[in-house]
């Protein structure tokens, strides 16, 4: 081999050499330089953003959410229909509210925003136990009880039977009606209770006093239909007496002396026709006919509470109406500044009423040294369109005390079954049970001289 072609070999095995070594060189570079690469988190390790809490009055919580995101009822069935529920995953983890409060106030439970409530815990247990047991003893297929605080406006418990589990498995919702909010979500025909709220409105426009005289047969006809009274009584009735015997006949002639606006204006001012009074939560819609659209049964029907639907809630702040002097307040459930209102009935009308339901109360609502006063009423339920002649709503809308009201309470219970359906019998025992508890829990004694009245 020629000294020149050594020298050839020689130069590429230092090339192969040289670039053996950059190569290593530029791997040990990478490899002490390299980024350090994180794996990508997935989103369910993630920390859940933490869902409101809903709190009661007194700031005890109703609602909460635990550290891993699970939603909790510390209460348990307690104000559950009212709260409502949350969807699941299958970690428990709570999601998207799906009923009651949970769902109409998602927007800002969902911010991780707490809400403050009007409930008090106390009032709302003892009312839902007296209509619990009421439930059971009447075998009625649901019932309601709300107390709202005269001078304010505000639920200081929402009541609804049977008791539900939010945290227990769901059953088939439309089976199963245990989830729903009756106070809101069904609208119904007021009965007899809403003859205080004709008689008011007699009163304010100067139709009648509570001594005016009326001639009041069991029965007569109206429009090609025949109106009954249930209750025996005697031929000519006070307005005061139609009150205390809910007399349909009477109450409807009464009425006739005044212009069928003039009622519909009291049911416009006391927000009959309103499907939102109260902010916060959804109510069924009201459904009430404009007076154009009334004949003279019609009419007579819509003085004793036949015709039209609202929610029990409707009725508790119309009767609160009542209790605060003339002067209609919105229904609170969330918690803040208390309105001026609106004046319905000048204070000596809704005053009058007062005395008239308390002077006319249902024995079954009376509580012995205690001053209250409430209108029943009995309430036939359509199905298929007709009156049906076995299934009837219950109800009792009262004050406690009557002469001067701290609170105004509604009771209704449906479909009540055996010889016990009407609401003096079903409902009023619910209302005293309720005022028992309320003064116990005020502390207030009884006063001598309602014992001697009540005799």
């Amino acid at each position: 081999m020629t000294q020149a072609s050594l020298h050839r070999v020689w130069v590429v095995i230092i090339a192969f050499v040289c670039y053996g070594l950059a190569v290593g060189y530029g791997l040990v570079q990478l490899a002490l330089h390299a980024p350090q690469l994180q794996p990508r988190s997935s989103q369910s390790s993630k920390p859940l953003s933490p869902r409101g809490t809903l709190l009661a009055r007194d700031g005890t919580p109703l609602a909460m959410s635990s550290r891993a995101g699970e939603r909790l009822y510390p209460l348990g069935p307690s104000a559950s229909q009212v709260l409502g529920f949350a969807e699941r995953d299958p970690r428990g983890v709570a999601g998207q509210g799906l009923a009651g409060l949970e769902r109409d106030l998602e927007g800002v439970l969902a911010a991780g925003r707490d809400v403050r409530l009007t409930l008090d815990p106390a009032v709302q247990s003892l009312a839902e136990q007296a209509l619990w047991g009421a439930l059971e003893s009447s075998k009625a297929d649901w019932g309601t009880a709300l107390v709202m605080e005269s001078r304010t406006g505000r639920l200081l418990a929402v009541a609804n039977a049977p008791a539900f589990d939010p945290q227990a498995p769901r059953k088939d919702p439309a089976v199963d009606l245990s989830w729903r909010n009756h106070a809101f979500r069904v609208a119904l025909e007021p009965g007899s209770t809403m003859k205080a709220i004709t008689a008011a409105t007699l009163l304010e426009q100067r139709k009648a006093s509570l001594d005016t005289v009326v001639e009041a047969p069991m029965y007569y006809q109206v429009g090609g239909w025949t109106i009954n009274d249930a209750v025996s009584h005697p031929p000519k009735l006070t307005l005061a007496e139609v009150l205390r015997y809910s007399s349909n006949v009477g109450i409807s002639k009464l009425a006739r002396s005044m212009e069928r606006s003039k009622l519909y204006e009291s049911m416009q001012k006391l927000h009959f026709t309103d499907p939102r009074p109260m902010r916060g939560a959804w109510l069924e819609r009201p459904q009430v006919r404009p007076p154009e659209q009334w004949g003279p049964s019609e009419y007579a029907n819509a003085t004793f509470g036949q015709g039209f639907l609202i929610t029990p809630l409707h009725l508790a702040a119309a009767f609160n109406a009542l209790a605060n002097d003339g002067v209609y307040l919105p229904p609170q459930l969330v918690q803040e500044a208390v309105g001026e209102g609106e004046r319905v009935f000048r204070s000596e009308v809704a005053r009058s009423i007062r005395k008239a339901l308390t002077d006319g109360v249902a024995p079954q609502a009376r509580l012995e040294g205690y001053v209250l006063g409430g209108k029943t009423g009995t309430a036939q339920v359509v199905v298929d369109g007709r009156y049906s002649k076995t299934i009837y709503n219950a109800l009792f809308a009262g004050f406690i005390p009557s002469d001067e009201p701290k609170v105004t309470v509604v009771v209704v219970l449906h479909h009540p079954k055996g010889p016990r359906i009407h609401g003096a019998m079903v409902a009023a025992p619910v209302f005293r049970e309720i005022a028992a508890g309320l003064f116990s829990l005020w502390g207030e004694p009884p006063r001598l001289e309602a014992s001697s009245k009540s005799r």
